[in-house]
């Protein structure tokens, strides 16, 4: 039964009737608000157990810089499990590329700008080839991807010639481990960092101003829109949690540069998955293939492209973690495809294709990294750690399929 339109809804439903409409809303939509509830509730938590130590301004800053590869390379992945495919390569091909870019920087002294280049384009034509396999000579994904899996592991063995290479130039290392400058001032140690809070202010309106301008649209054209309550508690809260954090990193070294990078590719795949057309045709594969390519979807062409995508970010992961070890080593990389499979399922996207946000990969990546964090602060073993990372996503996938079934 189809949802009445907005306007009918407060014309013809009397006022006290409102709760029920506010959660009949909840209740379908409450994987996407039960994941950033969720993360909510780690942190809070975390916050407690390690007295105050999670939220503090350098542990802050070591958790962004920490998650930011799997972050990057989860709007990657979700692409691919939306489609109908997985990625278990990634990891290997983040190794490989910090390899190549240590190679190219230490050994043959390139400047770090052709070398990312040349890095990216190569995590791209890995990408190709692994799609190209996946997409036109229907190798199911899980096999190809775990044979580049292994290949790459050994590329990089060969690469390194089993040895670290490094370091890096300062200025590759400002990739990972720099912080935006601070032309308004701000003090010295331990002064304010105005630009950073400035910045912040300025992403927290800005995420206000486009969301509301996007109701608006809605509302133009009649269509249906989540309850004005949820709208605006919502959007304020994430303003608030902007504004809160900027805060707190202003407080340090101000934002990581990373943090930037991360923030830029959140916006341009939030973008492109609710409002391109290549987006909206990704999700059509991966919810009913047959019917999509009957509908005059390029299918292979698709599935092709996102492995594609797939590998360029995995490159510049790789770049990205590279300059924060400011080493290339044999073992970089390991196991970073559990990290980024578990985000994006924690985050709600479907086994099965068709269902996944940007940022609920996003808040999984981050509820992996806070667990993380919070665990090893508190000093629970690695081997523990294990345990509860694996009954988590047993858990996302668990209530996923209980959803669909139900």
């Amino acid at each position: 039964m189809q949802q009445p339109e907005v306007n009918a809804v407060k014309a013809a439903v009397p006022m006290t009737d409102a709760p029920k409409l506010h959660a009949g809303f909840l209740k379908n939509n409450l994987r996407e608000y039960g994941m950033l509830i969720s993360l909510v509730a780690i942190m809070v938590l975390f916050q407690v157990l390690t007295d105050g130590t999670l939220l503090r301004p350098l542990n802050l800053t070591n958790l962004l810089l920490q998650n930011s590869y799997v972050v990057i390379m989860a709007l990657g992945m979700l692409l691919v499990i939306v489609a109908g495919h997985i990625d278990l390569s990634v990891g290997s091909v983040c190794g490989f590329i910090g390899a190549l870019a240590a190679v190219l920087m230490v050994e043959y002294e390139w400047h770090f700008v052709p070398t990312a280049i040349v890095s990216i384009l190569a995590g791209a034509v890995i990408g190709a080839a692994q799609g190209w396999f996946v997409a036109f000579r229907k190798i199911p994904s899980f096999i190809v991807t775990l044979a580049g899996m292994l290949v790459f592991k050994g590329l990089t063995l060969a690469l390194l010639a089993g040895q670290s290479v490094g370091p890096f130039p300062e200025a590759f290392q400002r990739l990972s481990s720099g912080f935006i400058p601070d032309p308004l001032g701000g003090g010295g140690a331990g002064g304010l960092r105005t630009t950073s809070l400035v910045v912040g202010a300025l992403a927290a309106a800005a995420l206000v101003f486009f969301k509301l301008r996007g109701r608006a649209k809605l509302a133009a054209h009649g269509m249906e829109q989540e309850p004005y309550a949820f709208f605006l508690v919502k959007n304020l809260f994430f303003a608030a949690i902007i504004l809160f954090f900027s805060y707190l990193l202003s407080t340090y070294k101000g934002l990581p540069n990373v943090l930037i990078v991360m923030a830029v590719l959140i916006v341009v795949y939030d973008f492109v998955t609710n409002r391109t057309t290549i987006g909206r045709r990704i999700y059509a594969l991966g919810g009913n293939e047959k019917a999509a390519r009957l509908s005059g979807v390029k299918t292979q062409r698709l599935a092709f492209l996102t492995f594609v995508n797939m590998g360029a970010l995995a490159a510049l992961a790789g770049l990205v973690f590279a300059a924060r070890l400011n080493t290339a080593t044999p073992k970089a990389g390991l196991g970073f495809e559990l990290d980024v499979i578990a985000a994006c399922f924690i985050g709600g996207a479907s086994a099965s294709g068709g269902v996944g946000r940007v940022m609920g990969a996003v808040i999984g990546a981050f509820i992996m990294g806070v667990m993380n964090n919070g665990m090893s602060i508190l000093g629970i073993g690695i081997d523990y750690q294990q345990v509860i990372k694996g009954l988590v996503l047993l858990a996302a996938v668990f209530i996923d399929v209980y959803n669909k079934n139900k």
